[in-house]
């Protein structure tokens, strides 16, 4: 059996290779119709397109991504050539809700909002959603809830993005990209998203670039529409917007979801899925890294922002965006 790996998964040698008769690890973006002709299976992250121009004429069987999103799948095709897929929900949780909390805590340290006089719109509730929205309530925010699909589905407790729009302060994006159809997110925050919004409220997005509409943003932020913004996600990466980079409160490349906790979640899961594809026992182990000796406070929110404050990403991809690709590769992964 032959598998090819995206490079920058981490934890995953030892245990692909014990799986595996034959592994190659590539770039995400050196997967080419040559390289996976005779590949049985790949484990690839979001810069991976998997869909007939790379796949037709393969032997590839099995797909797993290391990743909660899968919109880099073609999952029609994928199912009409026969090859399984599999993501991995919830793997990285922990690791934005990390990242939002310490977002929060120095727009209250930094910007004068006042968490408890404030009202956090999360647009998408799934695994990582609902992971905010346990945490934003905890320090103490009132949070309004979005998600359509879920309130079609006759779940009680969700509002609409004009009532969002009315009400919050701060919003925060945890959608999935949807190009097309009754719950289409490509561009949701658009001209008429932004219009709408009457507390001019800060805008936070670790879900997909496309989510936003860039150009509509810088617009809306020029007119005081919106107050400011964190970005991690970005159209168009790598090459990312420098306005918008200039013009942010944070901008981070595309990392909120990058912890070890979270890698090691997103590996074991993508391997239990080949394992069961393959009918291996999954009988591996991921070791993490020890955390730093650090002395940590006993009080949550002081210790969020010794474990992680996104300043620092943001003052490293400010200085240098060109390199927005190599420093969200060579990222060195956090502990929750």
């Amino acid at each position: 059996m032959k598998v090819i790996v995206d490079n920058k998964i981490p934890y995953i040698r030892e245990a692909i290779e014990q799986l595996a008769d034959k592994v190659v690890y590539l770039p995400g973006k050196a997967f080419t119709p040559e390289v996976v002709k005779d590949a049985d299976a790949l484990i690839i992250r979001t810069r991976t397109i998997c869909n007939r121009e790379l796949l037709e004429g393969s032997n590839v069987r099995f797909i797993g991504t290391a990743t909660i999103g899968f919109d880099h799948i073609d999952t029609a095709y994928c199912q009409q050539a026969g090859i399984t897929w599999s993501n991995c929900p919830g793997c990285n949780a922990g690791a934005v809700e990390q990242y939002l909390h310490a977002v929060l805590l120095l727009l209250q340290k930094e910007k004068g909002i006042n968490l408890q006089e404030s009202c956090l719109g999360i647009i998408g509730v799934g695994h990582v959603g609902e992971r905010i929205r346990q945490m934003a309530q905890r320090i103490g925010l009132k949070v309004l809830l979005n998600d359509p699909p879920r309130a079609d589905q006759g779940e009680e407790g969700f509002c609409s993005l004009d009532t969002l729009a009315e009400q919050c302060n701060m919003l925060t994006f945890h959608t999935p990209l949807i190009r097309e159809g009754k719950y289409k997110t490509y561009h949701l925050a658009d001209s008429t998203f932004f219009q709408k919004l009457q507390q001019a409220p800060y805008l936070i997005n670790t879900s997909r670039g496309e989510v936003v509409d860039t150009e509509t943003l810088l617009t809306a932020m020029n007119k005081g529409l919106v107050k400011g913004a964190v970005i991690d996600v970005w159209e168009n990466e790598p090459h990312i917007s420098q306005e918008l980079l200039d013009k942010v409160f944070i901008g981070t490349p595309h990392i909120a979801g990058y912890s070890a906790d979270g890698k090691a979640n997103a590996t074991r899961m993508v391997l239990e899925a080949f394992c069961r594809f393959f009918h291996k026992q999954a009988d591996f182990h991921i070791a993490l890294p020890d955390n730093p000796n650090q002395t940590l406070s006993q009080d949550e929110n002081v210790r969020v922002l010794q474990l992680y404050n996104p300043h620092k990403d943001c003052e490293e991809l400010r200085a240098h965006p060109e390199l927005f690709e190599q420093l969200r590769g060579d990222y060195h992964l956090r502990r929750e």
